[in-house]
C-alpha cells in the first residue's frame, strides 16, 4: 500500500466517524426536543384538567361538600412546587374517583343542565393526562437510553442537560369514566 492510500482510508474512517458521531448528537438533541414537548403536553393536560375540575366544583351542580373537596384538591395541584406536584396531582386523581364514582352520580350530574358537557369534558381532560403521562415517560425512556451509551457518556454529547426522570403519578380515571 502506497502512503496515499494509508491517508486516503484514514481520512474516510475519520470523516465516517464524524459523521456518525454528528448524526449520534443530532438524535440526542431531537430527543431532548421531544421530551420538552412531551413535558409542555402533560403540563397542558394537567393544567386543562384542573380547570375543568374547578369550573365542575364552582359549577353549583353538586354538594357543598363536594365542590369543597374537589376545589381544594385541584387547588393543592394548580399550587404545588416541583417537589410535591406528583403527590398533589395523584391527590386529586384520588379525589375525582372518589366523587365520580359515588353511586348515580354520573346519571345525577348528566340530568343538570350543562353536567352533561361538564362530565364530556373532565372525561376528555382525563384520558388527555393518561396519554400525556404515558408519551411523557416513553421520551424519557427512549432519552435516558440514548444518554447512556457510551458513546454519547464518552463524548458528553448530551452536554449539561439533567438527566430526565420519570413522572409518576395516580392517574387512574373514575370506574365510572372507564366503562364509557
Amino acid at each position: 500500500m502506497t502512503s496515499t492510500m494509508i491517508v486516503l482510508i484514514v481520512g474516510i474512517v475519520v470523516v465516517l466517524t464524524a459523521v456518525y458521531i454528528s448524526w449520534r448528537a443530532g438524535r440526542l438533541d431531537r430527543l431532548h426536543i421531544r421530551l420538552e414537548l412531551a413535558q409542555e403536553s402533560l403540563d397542558a393536560a394537567l393544567m386543562r384538567r384542573r380547570a375543568v375540575v374547578l369550573e365542575l366544583a364552582g359549577s353549583r351542580l353538586l354538594d357543598p361538600a363536594t365542590s369543597l373537596v374537589l376545589a381544594a384538591a385541584a387547588h393543592e395541584a394548580r399550587s404545588a412546587g416541583s417537589e410535591e406536584r406528583e403527590h398533589a396531582e395523584s391527590d386529586l386523581s384520588r379525589t375525582l374517583r372518589a366523587v365520580v364514582d359515588q353511586e348515580r352520580f354520573r346519571e345525577k350530574l348528566s340530568e343538570s343542565p350543562g353536567g352533561r358537557e361538564l362530565l364530556e369534558e373532565l372525561d376528555a381532560a382525563v384520558a388527555k393526562v393518561v396519554y400525556s403521562r404515558r408519551f411523557l415517560n416513553n421520551a424519557v425512556a427512549v432519552t435516558r437510553a440514548a444518554q447512556d451509551r457510551w458513546l454519547a457518556r464518552t463524548l458528553r454529547l448530551a452536554g449539561h442537560t439533567e438527566y430526565p426522570q420519570f413522572f409518576e403519578i395516580d392517574d387512574n380515571p373514575p370506574a365510572a369514566m372507564a366503562t364509557e
